[in-house]
């Protein structure tokens, strides 16, 4: 009966419920330490202008492509074309810009240009049956040949000053009360997905996809039409990212969006590290967005080559994924 009722038979019940406090909140923990290292190695860390800088600059375009990343592989799949719909997204605004179109036509046409990336993902996933992996990486490798045809080998397309409206330059660099307007997007996507992923049947049916997708399909279920709404909305959050990117350079550049794809991977499975049962969700997915900007922001001003910042960065992600996994052990056995 002792074995039944102690979680870590092996351990004292003090040094057992310390292990498990660590390892169940290993991803707040690794990036109050993180902050609290950079706080002391990088004097200009902690000032307003930084803080600010690293929000806006690395946290917000990040958090809104891990928040679409999210919602895919909380379904149990994966979007390697998520930078593809930040690119379309931004392609269809400057090309209707450049062509005379008003700018909230433009801004339309750039979500669904971006959602265009979701449906042709979804027809090959939901309609015709291919891995959510091949799928969305055959999307990325076309999305990102037509790109190159579409722009004559990736030249950059620049929108002239005259033709941006200060309204809509605004998006990139404009504030309410003292908030940066791109911040304050971001903070409306993580709200709005942890209410549609926590709150409603829609997110109930992702999730319960990505747990066990066979009783989903046998429950009377639309199970494809729910995964296929996914991949879409994954693309249209993604859109809203190049919609920001254009407002802030004023210039599209041809498959620049992949920069995004893999720390939106990092941070959404970084995420599930504060779920017991290992699921993707929208705090953990934030909350690694903020260590990896924060990682990314203190290597910089510590003046460590780019180089060594990605081995940080990938050391940094197994030690949080590892203490993840003697959670999930930890629990298993209890």
């Amino acid at each position: 009966m002792a074995s039944e009722t102690a979680p870590f038979p092996a351990l004292g019940t003090k040094a057992a419920n310390r292990y498990a406090l660590v390892t169940r909140y290993a991803l707040p923990i690794i990036l109050l330490l993180v902050f609290i290292l950079f706080s002391l190695v990088a004097p200009s860390f902690l000032t307003s202008a930084n803080l600010v800088s690293l929000l806006v600059n690395n946290f917000t375009l990040l958090a809104i492509t891990a928040i679409a990343m999210t919602f895919v592989v909380a379904s149990g799949g994966i979007d390697l074309s998520v930078g593809t719909s930040i690119d379309f997204a931004s392609f269809f605004f400057v090309s209707l810009v450049l062509a005379g179109q008003p700018v909230w036509v433009a801004g339309i046409a750039g979500l669904l240009g971006g959602g265009l990336v979701g449906v042709f993902n979804a027809i090959l996933i939901s309609g015709i049956g291919i891995s959510p992996f091949l799928a969305t990486l055959g999307t990325l490798f076309v999305g990102r040949s037509i790109q190159q045809l579409l722009t004559n080998g990736g030249n950059p397309v620049y929108l002239p000053p005259a033709t941006i409206p200060e309204t809509f330059r605004s998006i990139g660099h404009g504030s309410l009360l003292s908030i940066p307007v791109p911040l304050i997007i971001a903070f409306v996507v993580i709200l709005a997905a942890w209410a549609v992923l926590s709150r409603s049947r829609f997110g109930r049916v992702i999730i319960a996809s990505g747990i066990q997708a066979s009783v989903v399909r046998y429950s009377g279920i639309r199970w494809s039409l729910q995964i296929a709404t996914t991949y879409i909305v994954a693309a249209l959050i993604a859109a809203i990212a190049g919609l920001i990117v254009t407002s802030t350079v004023t210039v599209y550049i041809p498959s620049s969006g992949s920069a995004f794809l893999l720390n939106a991977i990092g941070a959404t499975f970084i995420g599930t590290t504060l779920n017991p049962n290992g699921r993707p969700n929208v705090v953990g997915t934030v909350l690694g967005v903020l260590l990896l900007s924060i990682v990314a922001n203190g290597l910089l001003l510590s003046g460590l080559n780019f180089y060594w910042q990605q081995v940080a960065t990938g050391l940094l992600i197994f030690v949080v994924l590892v203490a993840g996994a003697a959670n999930k052990g930890a629990l298993q056995r209890s």
